[in-house]
């Protein structure tokens, strides 16, 4: 019975094994009823976290993270495996022995059933960590750059500004860039070009680059939101956060990169610290760009380097232009790729006025819209397409962020003068203050330094610029670009709703009455070049009119032409071909600027006398004389001008000088005097003395020597063909100053900008001009025996006061017909604010009194003269030679 134990055992072994199969394959119809069920749990549950990983990584710009991936790769491999079960399972249920329910494969059947129970525990545990994910995905590293839609078509213009630019960002000196210009210039244009560039997968020098638009008015708060978001700041650690934790945050993370901050469209100067910008300095290496309308911002903003956007060349503008108006159009007719040509000179350059005029265009296919369309744009501008909404809306946000409505009045008074006209700043400051503009300041004086402010504010926003005329004697020129001129006029028509609000008729010849009764409700009225009024039938109504100007034209005043004209204040004739004023001229109560220079008129009307509010009286060039008590009795007169006249003699001079000696509020006199009595009663009376700014000696016979007293306040000094005149002394506070010495005197004419001595054949020198540091304009023209403009005479003991610079302010400087002179100066000097000299007839003069700064200066523009007196010229630096021969210009080539 030994052996009966072990066999039990064995037995019992089997049985439990047998059941254990059995047990699986009499589970296994269960078991596929729920791994199907869990198959589709897990089949939803993976929808779940494909969608939300989806929409976080294509919506959300975020990446998967490497948990849920591995899960989705997981989930996909046990689906697929799951399915192959489930497929053989039915086949082996197809396989069961005749008439019964036992499979014909135990053994195969079992490891099946075994199967399906392992895959439904795994699926199960896959469905489980699924539904429990909270996040599926993470932020992607931030990429370098991102890139800004620009047009496929190249860029056009912009080439030479950008190359700057980037050159300036390889400069390890240069941290901040300002890039500046009018508005629709191109400056957003080339500030994506330079974003885009760096692309480029060559370009590893810093680490991130963030655009952000700042726009107006300023909002810190977005402009630090959108730094945030590129930086990606988690919202715990910024949500809620004070605007210094917000700064602090932006300040940790910016220090430890090497950044490029692009800045478009800022309007006022931005406090880079309180958006958390840190300093720019050596360690980091990083950079900052800006755009903006102004030069002032780029100041306010430290710009070590600062760029202006200059509108196209003509070639460029008409290839922009050619290109937004399409191929399809301008092959259209022969005709119109002439007529595009027109339309592009129209635009001037200006990118965004080619862009808008194009589009306009694009559809026009026949010449006869072309040619209707451009004399739209002539002579309405506004009533081309696109032009209001998309040109002088954009454009007016430069006027909309100048301070106050002194200087929008003065900006929109530009608009008065015709397209391509040069503005003489001089006489632009005295229209506005004779417009009321600069009411505040009792002192001309000070009204014309707030004029010289409001000018530099207007240059800088680029809605003014500086003009091409170069002789300083007539100061500094303005002009205005086209397409900011048609801005300025519709927005002084009120956006266009009042059309003739401002009247401004350039060369149109005769204009009609009946036009002209359209004008009742009109404020400015300009008329220029050729351009008249034809006789009316009954007087005009100007109730509203406060400007009248008219200039190079052939003006007849119609009758009664001031007879309604209730509140004016300006009327500027100057360089009107007219012969006589109209006596009704002195019913003009309100009027306080009056320009009558280079007209024809032979007698003044005593009216005149009436005008007890006139400020402002320009008389150049007048032909007649001046009633009798006429000046006396404008009670008001400030500015009182007569800088040449024909109808001049010694007792009419004095006459004159003793009627502006009564005025109360005179304190600006420009007058020209012919007799040794004139100026003796001038120099005698401490008011004239203080008032005249500028002062024309002619013909003055018996006077050999001319004493200039000191201080003096004369600006422009012109001696004309004083024959006699063998010096010039100065009498400082009583005490002569000796002309030929250097003398430590404190300078005496520090307001004296202009020099003119033109035939003055026994003046031996100037030497009388180092006591006028700030002169920027010196012309001797036709002085037989002058040999040295300065005579250096340190050598008997004088010296220049350290604090006295001669010639630091000269910017031309004009040497012409003098046969003897032989020096400027005997020693060299820096001349850092010369532009022009020119030399012509000056045989003995063998030196320039240049040192070797004047190579460096970047005034400089040109030397011209004979090309027989440059080759003679004796150099003791050769370098300097060479360094200046390509700034000269023979007199032949000009």
């Amino acid at each position: 019975m030994d052996f009966v134990s072990p066999v039990l055992d064995v037995a019992s072994l089997i049985c439990n094994c047998v059941g254990d199969r059995a047990d699986h394959l009499r589970r296994l119809p269960q078991n596929l009823k729920s791994l199907r069920t869990e198959r589709e749990k897990l089949e939803n549950v993976y929808k779940d976290v494909t969608e939300r990983v989806e929409r976080e990584e294509n919506l959300e710009k975020k990446k998967r993270t490497n948990v849920v991936g591995g899960w989705i790769g997981r989930a996909e491999a046990i689906e697929k495996e799951v399915n192959e079960l489930l497929d053989r399972c039915d086949e082996e249920n197809q396989k069961k022995c005749f008439g019964t329910c036992c499979p014909r494969n135990c053994r195969a059947s079992y490891k099946l059933a075994k199967m399906v129970r392992e895959k439904m525990d795994a699926v199960a545990e896959l469905q489980s960590e699924g539904s429990n994910f909270q996040e599926v995905a993470v932020p992607l590293p931030s990429p370098l750059v991102i890139e800004r839609p620009l047009e496929e078509k190249p860029v056009v213009g912009l080439d030479s500004p950008f190359r700057e630019v980037w050159r300036l960002l390889q400069d390890k000196q240069v941290g901040s860039i300002g890039i500046y210009g009018m508005g629709g210039v191109g400056k957003t244009t080339l500030l994506k070009k330079i974003n885009n560039k760096f692309l480029q997968s060559s370009i590893k020098a810093f680490d991130i680059v963030i655009w952000v638009v700042v726009s107006r008015p300023t909002n810190l708060e977005r402009v630090q939101e959108t730094i945030r978001s590129r930086l990606q700041i988690p919202d715990d650690r910024w949500k809620g956060s004070e605007e210094d934790d917000m700064a602090a945050e932006i300040c940790r993370i910016l220090k430890t990169k090497k950044f490029v901050l692009l800045l478009d469209d800022i309007w006022e100067p931005l406090d880079l610290l309180r958006l958390g910008i840190p300093p720019l300095g050596d360690r980091n290496q990083s950079k900052i760009v800006f755009t903006t309308r102004s030069a002032d911002v780029c100041g306010g903003m430290a710009a070590q380097k600062s760029i202006k956007v200059e509108c196209l060349e003509e070639k460029e503008a008409l290839s922009l232009f050619q290109a937004k108006v399409g191929a399809d159009t301008l092959n259209s007719h022969p005709d119109i790729p002439k007529l595009a040509e027109m339309f592009a000179k129209e635009c001037k350059g200006l990118p965004l006025a080619l862009i808008v005029i194009a589009r306009a265009m694009a559809s026009a296919k026949t010449p006869e819209e072309w040619e209707r369309n451009l004399q739209k744009l002539r002579l309405y501008p506004k009533d081309v397409a696109g032009t209001e909404n998309d040109l002088f809306s954009v454009l007016a946000f430069s006027y909309d962020s100048l301070p106050d409505e002194a200087t929008k009045s003065c900006f929109l008074y530009c608009s008065l003068f015709p397209e391509d006209y040069e503005i003489p700043s001089e006489h632009l400051i005295q229209l506005w203050i004779g417009e009321g503009f600069l009411d505040e300041y009792d002192d001309i004086q000070e009204a014309r330094n707030q004029g010289g402010k409001i000018i530099q504010m207007l240059t800088h926003a680029c809605l003014l610029e500086v003009g091409t005329a170069s002789l300083l004697m007539d100061g500094e020129y303005l002009k205005m670009h086209d397409v900011i001129r048609d801005m300025a006029l519709w927005l002084a028509c009120e956006k266009g709703k009042k059309k003739n609000k401002f009247v401004v008729k350039d060369g149109v010849g005769l204009i009609s009455a009946q036009e002209v009764q359209k004008w009742k409700d009109t404020q400015r009225i300009a008329l220029w070049n050729n351009t008249s009024i034809e006789k009316l039938r009954e007087p005009p109504r100007f109730p509203n009119t406060e400007t009248v100007i008219g200039r190079m034209t052939r003006f007849m005043f119609p009758s009664s032409f001031f007879t309604n004209m209730s509140i004016i204040r300006v009327l500027d004739f100057s360089k009107v071909k007219i012969h006589k004023l109209p006596a009704e001229i002195g019913n003009l109560a309100t009027l306080q600027y009056l320009n009558l220079s280079g007209t024809r008129i032979q007698y003044l009307p005593i009216e005149l006398k009436n005008l007890k509010k006139l400020r402002f009286l320009m008389l150049d060039g007048l032909v007649g004389r001046i009633p009798n008590q006429m000046v006396s009795s404008l009670s008001s007169l400030q500015l009182f001008s007569m800088k040449f006249s024909s109808s001049w003699s010694p007792i009419y001079e004095i006459m004159l000088l003793e009627e502006l000696e009564q005025l109360e509020h005179i304190n600006d006199i420009s007058i020209m005097l012919t007799s040794i009595q004139s100026i003796q009663r001038l120099f005698e009376s401490h008011k004239l003395r203080r008032s005249t700014t500028f002062l024309r000696l002619v013909h003055c016979k018996g006077v050999n020597q001319v004493q200039l007293l000191s201080p003096s306040c004369i600006k422009e000094l012109v001696l004309e063909i004083c024959d006699e005149l063998e010096e010039v002394k100065i009498i400082h506070f009583e005490k002569q100053v000796v002309p030929s010495k250097f003398s430590n005197q404190q300078c005496c004419f520090n307001h004296l900008l202009s020099v003119i001595i033109i035939g003055c054949d026994k003046l031996l020198n100037l030497n009388w001009l180092i006591h006028a540091p700030k002169l920027q304009y010196l012309s001797i023209e036709n002085s037989e025996i002058i040999e040295k403009v300065i005579e250096d005479e340190r050598s008997e003991g004088s010296e220049i006061e350290s604090g006295l610079s001669v010639f630091s302010r000269l910017i031309d400087l004009f040497l012409l017909n003098l046969p003897k002179l032989e020096s400027i100066y005997e020693h060299p000097l820096p001349f850092p604010s010369l532009r022009r000299i020119t030399v012509w007839y000056c045989p003995r003069l063998k030196k320039l009194p240049f040192d070797s700064s004047i190579c460096t200066s970047k005034k400089l523009e040109n030397i011209t003269g004979e090309q027989e007196w440059w080759d003679g010229l004796e150099w003791n630096d050769q370098t300097l030679m060479h360094n200046l021969t390509s700034y000269f210009q023979p007199l032949g080539s000009l």
